[in-house]
């Protein structure tokens, strides 16, 4: 099953993001598991990490330097807000 598609992404706490759904539906994705490593560790630096974004149409979030999570993990690891 397709994931919904976002309307929304935003940092809440560092490293987390809150996702808001076409279908209402509100999560928190706690975003600290992927943050190791050299690539995914930049996230770690709060004022980066907030510099996120959503993909076009709503499939996903990506930062500037090209770190992006898969909307189905974002959609499947996400608790309800």
């Amino acid at each position: 099953m397709l994931q919904p598609r976002l309307v929304k992404a935003e940092p809440v706490d560092h490293l987390k993001l809150r996702l808001t759904y076409e279908t209402g539906e509100v999560k928190l994705f706690d975003v600290s598991p992927y943050a190791s490593g050299p690539w995914y560790g930049e996230l770690r630096d709060e004022s980066y990490f907030r510099t996120v974004r959503m993909l076009p149409g709503g499939t996903g979030v990506e930062w500037s330097n090209g770190q992006d999570i898969a909307p189905h993990e974002l959609y499947e690891c996400s608790a309800p807000a």
